[in-house]
């Protein structure tokens, strides 16, 4: 049995922020939650961010052939959703050749074809799941090893914290591609109240009820999970585990939704300034 930490205090009064980090002293400069005046204005900051995570899937490495997609649905129309275009690098993924589609895998806006399979699982979820707003998928080196094992990540970090009870194992499909639209409604079944999802045989998959930057942001820190795990036990030393009551103190106040749209604004930032092409 490995060995736990101490429990942790009890959980602080934010005083009414949505987390610990919003700073209470007014006045500093600190990443705001955006406001919209029109669909057409919440459209184009969707489509950027979007860009702006296949970029970053880009930066990660997470690119394999034409496997991998990313959606996020439209402010206007719920029953439609952007997503990367088959075949393009997410490096050269931009505002002008994302692709709109519908729930039966329809392309309603854009000049390229849509990904078959990232059309049966994320319409899926989009569809069963009117709260998901936005939904990740690449095939990782990490990821997709760890999701060999069939089992959840372990509490043996801070980062993995941010996951504990908020993450599930999907062994429905196991390792048979997902072409067929029975196969993302089984997968779609899971995200019931997580965030993410380990595929057996697969790899990771990340959904947010908030923002394609949180479910980007978040994809991104399982990967590093999975390899951190990986690497522990390779060393064949049995980790600490982080008790039960300070996963989930960790998880509340790290592992959110907000926060992982929080974590995002420094990647977009950087973006930003070292790749302009992707208004193009």
């Amino acid at each position: 049995m490995s060995e736990v930490m101490e429990a942790p205090s009890k959980a602080m009064d934010l005083k009414g922020r949505v987390s610990i980090y919003q700073p209470e002293q007014e006045g500093l400069i600190f990443p705001q939650l955006p406001a919209f005046q029109s669909h057409a204005e919440h459209r184009q900051h969707l489509k950027e961010r979007l860009v702006g995570a296949c970029r970053a899937f880009a930066l990660q490495g997470f690119d394999y052939g034409f496997a991998g997609h990313l959606t996020v649905r439209d402010p206007e129309n719920p029953g439609l959703y952007w997503t990367n275009p088959m075949a393009v690098h997410f490096s050269q993924v931009k505002v002008s050749n994302l692709i709109c589609a519908d729930h039966e895998g329809n392309v309603v806006e854009g000049e390229y074809a849509i990904n078959r399979a990232g059309f049966v699982l994320h319409a899926a979820v989009h569809e069963m799941h009117q709260d998901i707003v936005a939904m990740c998928h690449a095939h990782t080196v990490y990821g997709t090893a760890f999701a060999s094992l069939g089992r959840k990540l372990d509490p043996i970090s801070q980062d993995a914290a941010a996951f504990f009870e908020d993450h599930v194992v999907i062994g429905e499909e196991a390792g048979q591609v997902a072409v067929e639209v029975k196969a993302g409604h089984k997968v779609a079944h899971a995200f019931r109240g997580v965030k993410a999802a380990i595929h057996q045989n697969h790899g990771l998959l990340t959904a947010s009820r908030h923002s394609i930057e949180s479910a980007a942001f978040w994809f991104i820190a399982l990967e590093r999970c999975c390899q951190q795990q990986l690497m522990i036990e390779a060393s064949g030393i049995k980790p600490r585990f982080v008790t039960e009551e300070r996963a989930r103190y960790s998880r509340e106040h790290v592992g959110s939704e907000y926060i992982g749209w929080l974590h995002f604004q420094s990647i977009w930032n950087e973006l930003v300034n070292t790749q302009p092409d992707i208004f193009d």
